[in-house]
């Protein structure tokens, strides 16, 4: 399993190589970002380990552009900013996971093993379907009208979410505690930022939307 990390400090990457080597896995370095973003765009990686403060392009704008380009390669954002709002900005954006420096390489490995199970290993085998949006929880798929939606870890957590109360609303403070684990009020658009880049890809390109707004409330997804 290969693994792309993206930092700029020698001995931090080197240290991050070999501990992930004795654990099996395959990593590769970048040590800028303008480099990053190029063998993240064209290798085929597992997983991709994101410091924020590179030199050329920081991380920030490379998780963003990943992610503009439908990009699903799950993200564990690195950086020495530890404030909510640094945390929250970068799951907004599309990370998986978020890892303040300095950390122990046993929580980095811990954390990077669960993004990688996140998906079909916890989640009910099921058969998921709503009109003509199909939910494979076992491949770790989401298809419409035929169509792969290409979605990121993140946003399949999300859709399942919505999918396993299909007809019901979800309250935000649910999808905040299931999708992200976040036992608290963020006082953020997190979950509105993260709707809209999941109904781009699930109900922009196809007719009717599935994804409703039940305003103060939450959402709910349905054929209306």
């Amino acid at each position: 399993m290969r693994i792309l990390i993206i930092e700029d400090e020698k001995k931090t990457a080197a240290h991050l190589r070999k501990g992930l080597s004795e654990h099996g896995f395959v990593a590769d370095i970048a040590p800028d970002g303008e480099e990053g973003l190029y063998l993240a765009r064209s290798g085929d990686y597992a997983l991709i380990i994101l410091d924020v403060m590179l030199p050329q392009r920081d991380g920030w704008s490379i998780l963003a552009e990943l992610r503009r380009g439908k990009m699903a390669t799950p993200v564990l954002l690195l950086t020495a900013r530890d404030g909510v709002e640094d945390r929250v900005r970068g799951l907004e954006l599309g990370a998986d996971d978020y890892l303040v420096k300095p950390y122990a390489f046993s929580e980095l490995l811990a954390r990077a093993r669960a993004i990688l199970r996140r998906g079909p290993a916890r989640q009910d085998d099921e058969m998921l379907k709503i009109a003509d949006l199909e939910i494979d929880p076992r491949r770790h798929r989401a298809v419409r009208a035929g169509q792969n939606l290409h979605l990121t870890s993140r946003e399949f957590v999300l859709l399942s979410c919505l999918a396993r109360s299909a007809g019901e609303v979800v309250a935000r403070t649910r999808i905040v505690e299931q999708v992200w684990d976040i036992h608290f009020d963020t006082g953020t658009n997190m979950v509105e930022a993260a709707m809209r880049r999941l109904r781009s890809k699930v109900d922009d390109p196809f007719e009717p939307p599935l994804i409703h707004t039940v305003r103060g409330v939450g959402y709910v997804l349905e054929a209306r």
